[in-house]
């Protein structure tokens, strides 16, 4: 059963139905859905479906994909020896079909290429030299290496140029759908559990498809990550590099981001990971921010070079806060660790990391939605002991306000305190001091469980709840 992805579908729908023919991309992190979304709009009616072999040369992918042509009913006289061959033999075989739409889907396509392997410049022979004159033919390519799905399909400057119809890039869950996800499978879960859920996993279906509905959270996050034959028990070392042909310095700056909350400049992170200062880790950065582990945010009156990286990924942190000792001591439980001080912390951590991908929902609630903004967090340039202002999420609008958004975890409603009032009112006052906004400065709570509203409640102008962020 396919949850949200509305516009995506709808995109795939029209592009079927249109009197032309249409190259699509598709592309999106490790696991969040592309191929079960392609299979499912289509009911798996390909004309030919082919999926790249991960780690294998350009003789052992080219024989692969003749394996495919071969299942699919078409006849291969001669193995091709080149890319450019194999296409050959797929678009002479698609001459032999019957009048009607015919859908090839190519699925792990980044994986199909290697060194000097021509692949990308037989793709553009493929659909510029005969598929584009045609009206019946519907392409798509996907990949989970998104960086190399940009860099040589999306923003090829070569043949392929301006050539796709569409570019679909698929997003994780929000709140609101894992909660969809969750009903479909029968999981009595509160809308806190979901919370707790997605702290650890994020927005990724396929880590949800493993949740039993006989368990509690607790007992199923031990099944699936904690447990030695856990179905996700190692699914860290996968990730990074299933996306990335040399993911270590990609590994090497999360690693380092992940201990820090407030990110660190692209300088910091030379500093922290000790690697050379070159394109490479200046790619490495990009492809993080392009995947979507990593935010890139630039404080105002702050340069290009002073934008601060972030760690936003829900289970890279959860891996590093966990389950990395975990991989190197053995042992462990999460049943066991629920009243550790570190899990409080860590929850503080990762609900700020939802409210930041959940701005839209955020801004819905303060009536801002048809706004321009711009989000970012702030720290202040002038003192580093105890009255030192940071703030968590700052939304600067395009109607002269900005609203400094104060973000708090706890087990039940958020009880401002006289000193914590002190420090809200300090940080404002600093952020207006230095940055000089040109309007009114709002100061907005997001809490999972609510305000009390006693005295100190009445100088917050807005409220965000767990149940606005699900809308």
């Amino acid at each position: 059963m396919l949850i949200g992805r509305e516009n995506e579908i709808k995109k795939l729908h029209e592009a079927f139905a249109s009197d032309s023919s249409e190259f699509i991309v598709v592309y999106g992190r490790r696991r969040v859905g592309k191929t079960y979304m392609i299979r499912e709009v289509f009911n798996g009616n390909f004309a030919f479906y082919h999926t790249g072999i991960a780690n294998v040369g350009r003789k052992e992918q080219i024989t692969r994909f003749v394996k495919s042509l071969q299942r699919h009913g078409f006849s291969v006289k001669k193995a091709p020896k080149t890319w450019y061959d194999a296409f050959d033999l797929l678009a002479s075989g698609l001459e032999r079909m019957p009048m009607g739409k015919k859908l090839i889907f190519i699925d792990e396509l980044p994986w199909m290429d290697s060194q000097r392997a021509g692949l990308v410049s037989a793709i553009e022979t493929f659909w510029n030299g005969w598929a584009s004159a045609r009206k019946d033919i519907v392409f798509i390519v996907c990949g989970s290496a998104t960086s190399w799905m940009t860099d040589e399909i999306i923003n090829d400057k070569g043949g392929l140029h301006n050539r796709l119809t569409h570019r679909i890039k698929l997003e994780p869950f929000t709140l609101a759908e894992c909660e969809r996800f969750a009903m479909a499978k029968g999981l009595v879960v509160t809308r806190r559990q979901i919370l707790e859920y997605y702290m650890v996993m994020g927005g990724i279906p396929y880590y949800w498809n493993y949740l039993q509905k006989d368990k509690s959270p607790a007992q199923n996050i031990d099944a699936i990550f904690f447990a030695a034959d856990g179905e996700l028990h190692d699914e860290y070392k996968h990730l990074y590099a299933s996306l990335f042909k040399k993911p270590q310095r990609h590994i090497d700056i999360v690693s380092a981001l992940g201990r820090k909350k407030a990110g660190m400049t692209r300088e910091e992170l030379l500093h922290a990971t000790q690697a050379p200062d070159n394109g490479a880790f200046s790619k490495a950065l990009s492809e993080l921010v392009e995947c979507g582990f990593v935010r890139r945010y630039r404080m105002p009156n702050k340069t290009t070079h002073e934008a601060v990286f972030q760690l936003i990924d829900n289970f890279t942190l959860f891996h590093y806060k966990f389950l990395a000792d975990l991989d190197e001591n053995g042992g462990g439980s999460w049943e066991a660790m629920q009243n550790l001080p570190a899990i409080n912390t860590w929850r503080g951590l990762s609900f700020e990391r939802i409210c930041m991908t959940h701005i839209e929902q955020i801004k819905r609630k303060l009536g801002i939605s048809g706004i321009l903004t711009h989000q970012y967090a702030w720290r202040s340039r002038l003192a580093k002991g105890e009255d030192g202002a940071q703030i968590d999420l700052l939304i600067e609008r395009s109607d002269d306000a900005v609203n400094i958004c104060e973000i708090k975890y706890s087990q039940g409603q958020y009880e401002i305190t006289k000193e914590e009032h002190r420090k809200i009112l300090n940080r404002r006052d600093q952020f207006v001091m230095e940055q000089k906004p040109r309007g009114a400065a709002y100061l907005t709570f997001v809490t999972n469980g609510g305000l009390v509203h006693n005295a100190y409640w009445n100088d917050i102008q807005s409220e965000v709840t767990l149940d606005d962020l699900f809308q």
